[in-house]
């Protein structure tokens, strides 16, 4: 597995063509939470991107906003990998770059949704050191205080 990592080259075409790529591998499908197109857009346009590239296709994504200043604190907006590319250790290293990302820049907190029956994500994000901040239904908002236990 020969992979480039990257932040900010992917094209909202690419950004989409991955978002629905993995689209029925969320919980819920991602479409029935937004429109792909839209948020693929938003996402190029604001978010900071964290890319794993095999050749010309985008195979793995975690896009972050890093917009709020006064507080420090940074919300994760999008784990992605593709599902034959899932499980070796792609997510993981997305998720560390952003949290390199972070830790460089001098913010203080990671926030992230993830459907609590996702328990791959879950286990996931409390290997890197999230914790569980909010239960809100089905969802867990969960948050990394940055340079805290767990941080590969």
């Amino acid at each position: 597995m020969n992979l480039v990592y990257a932040q900010r080259k992917a094209s909202p075409e690419a950004i989409y063509n991955h978002l629905m790529a993995c689209n029925k591998d969320f919980i819920p499908p991602l479409e029935e939470k937004v429109n792909i197109s839209e948020y693929s857009m938003k996402i190029f346009e604001k978010s900071l991107t964290f890319e794993a590239w095999q050749g010309e296709s985008l195979v793995g994504l975690v896009a972050a906003y890093f917009n709020d200043c006064t507080l420090n604190t940074a919300h994760i907006t999008d784990v992605s990998v593709m599902r034959s590319y899932s499980g070796k250790g792609v997510a993981a290293r997305l998720l560390k770059n952003c949290i390199d990302y972070a830790a460089e820049n001098s913010f203080k907190n990671i926030f992230l949704e993830v459907t609590r029956s996702n328990s791959l994500a879950v286990n996931l994000y409390k290997k890197l050191g999230f914790d569980v901040y909010e239960d809100k239904g089905i969802i867990s908002i969960m948050k990394l205080v940055i340079g805290t236990k767990g941080q590969l």
